[in-house]
């Protein structure tokens, strides 16, 4: 069974900024450049017929598409820090978005999410990384900041059981308005995947 989240993907240009972040600090395990995208909502493990209620349910979003920067880093974990980050600058629409798609996941019986929203782009888990050398890595990388980029769409991925990181599968795609984002190569829906893995 899958592992699904609703994520904007993180396009090329700022991929590669947020790549040259990588290294630098013992224990990270960094995340592959191309699994790189902010989780909006996550979903967990679900049958086949509540992901097909959850893409319909996403099919009604009208959102506008909108610019996203990428700035700062960060660590998640405290005193026993567990994976660095890089955030987002503030963005009305994104949280916006992102909301509403919460709204939508506890209308059709999905437990709200118990942590605060925070906007940002996994960089590296962390195993056995000591809270001295993640702080001596933030200060030294705290100016990071990426060109501004457009969200056109947001997706439906899924990630099968694995140490972390991914790899990750777009499943649907939902373009926001303004934009042309469905894009080529994007899921037939989730009816035929969870059809063929059942």
């Amino acid at each position: 069974m899958p592992r699904l989240f609703t994520a904007l993907e993180i396009p090329r240009d700022a991929a590669l900024s947020l790549s040259l972040l990588r290294g630098g600090l013992p224990g990270a395990r960094w995340i592959d450049v191309e699994n790189y995208h902010m989780t909006l909502r996550f979903i967990g493990d679900v049958e086949g017929h509540v992901a097909d209620e959850i893409a319909n349910a996403l099919d009604r979003v009208r959102r506008p598409s909108f610019s996203l920067s990428l700035s700062g880093v960060g660590a998640f974990g405290g005193k026993k820090p567990h994976s660095l980050w890089a955030g987002a600058m503030p963005s009305p629409d994104l949280n916006a978005l992102q909301a509403e798609i919460e709204r939508i996941c506890q209308r059709l019986g999905l437990p709200a999410d118990p942590r605060k929203f925070t906007p940002h782009v996994t960089l590296a888990r962390l195993r056995n990384s000591s809270a001295d050398d993640v702080a001596h890595y933030l200060s030294s990388r705290g100016n990071f900041a990426a060109m501004p980029f457009r969200a056109g769409r947001f997706v439906l991925m899924s990630s099968r059981e694995s140490v972390g990181g991914g790899p990750y599968v777009i499943e649907e795609v939902w373009p926001l308005m303004g934009s042309d984002a469905r894009g080529a190569g994007a899921s037939s829906g989730l009816v035929d995947a969870f059809r063929y893995m059942r």
